[in-house]
């Protein structure tokens, strides 16, 4: 199977062109304009050929890098030639981001995706798995389900829950088999360069600096260890189903707090060095609790998330403990 990953050299593009490099002969064409990414990420996972999307004349070969944005759409019809299977992971990520300027999340976000997908349907792609988040639906009474009604409180939310309206209409018009996963909070290892929760409190803890937390720490969320986001994504591409959402996380809520107990816990043993919290204020369009249903990934993909907090954090600090270099 001939494989593009838009936002490949990221921290969830990488995990996944790992995983799919333990394949039978995979070839994989990555599209990236490395504004997060970057190639030495990539190269980390591969060898690569880099091209210019002028250039391409069919599937990929091997593993290549296009440096280009979904923005563009003549870009996103060149990389999708001779590809079976799209996993679009490019996107502009976070609440707050997308609150300070509205317009930046819009445009990769929603034009990019469309983009994408009306390549897919000019190159007659068969899978297209969009990266999707809980963010569509916004502030509702856990857990979240695929059935409750979105209502999204931030841009962010917004842009993505156009990408899942577009997807729908992509399947339901044109047959492209699109699936778009809601993930829960990523995190694990090569995610060094990410401002999510568990990735930002294993920098500044590793550094010395107290962990930040918005507001009181009691808000919650669904923790994915990235193993199992992946998993996921393979499911999808075997089930050979189109037009669906998933809530794709572990159904287990955990709050702020309990993730930075555990993490201060494991820097202050290695380290011995005592970690400190500050908090600052709430921010504008986070949601207070947020826990998903699995239940029909687990009925029509066979989903079953393998890590549990505690493992993936181990495995996690793992990982920072050698990229920063910790002393123990």
């Amino acid at each position: 199977m001939s494989w593009l990953v838009t936002g490949g050299c990221g921290f969830i593009g990488t995990s996944l062109i790992s995983h799919l490099l333990g394949q039978n002969a995979p070839v994989i064409r990555v599209l990236d304009n490395l504004s997060v990414g970057l190639r030495e990420h990539l190269a980390a996972m591969a060898a690569f050929r880099e091209i210019a999307h002028a250039s391409i004349g069919g599937a990929p070969r091997g593993v290549e890098l296009v440096v280009g944005d979904v923005r563009d759409a003549a870009c996103c019809n060149a990389v999708c030639e001779g590809i079976e299977t799209v996993v679009h992971l490019a996107a502009n990520t976070g609440v707050a981001p997308s609150v300070d300027n509205p317009r930046q999340d819009f445009e990769p976000n929603v034009i990019g995706t469309f983009n994408m997908l009306e390549a897919s349907r000019r190159c007659k792609v068969r899978n297209f798995i969009f990266a999707s988040s809980g963010a569509p639906v916004g502030e509702v009474e856990p857990p979240i389900t695929e059935d409750k009604a979105p209502r999204p409180l931030s841009p962010y939310g917004a842009s993505k829950l156009a990408g899942e309206g577009y997807c729908s209409a992509y399947f339901r018009s044109y047959g492209v088999r699109t699936v778009a996963l809601r993930f829960g909070n990523v995190y694990g290892p090569r995610s060094h360069h990410k401002n999510s929760i568990v990735a930002k409190f294993f920098r500044q803890a590793m550094r010395g600096e107290p962990l930040e937390i918005y507001g009181d720490g009691n808000q919650t969320r669904d923790f994915l260890f990235i193993d199992d986001l992946v998993q996921a994504i393979m499911l999808s591409v075997r089930a050979g189903i189109g037009g669906e959402i998933f809530q794709i996380a572990t159904s287990i809520e955990t709050s702020v707090n309990e993730i930075a107990d555990l993490i201060r816990g494991m820097v202050e043993t290695h380290t011995r060095r005592n970690v400190a919290v500050n908090r600052v204020q709430p921010r504008i369009g986070d949601v207070r609790r947020n826990v998903s249903d699995i239940s029909k990934a687990r009925h029509l993909l066979g989903y079953r998330p393998a890590f549990d907090i505690r493992t993936g954090l181990r495995a996690t600090f793992e990982y920072f403990k050698h990229q920063m270099a910790v002393p123990l």
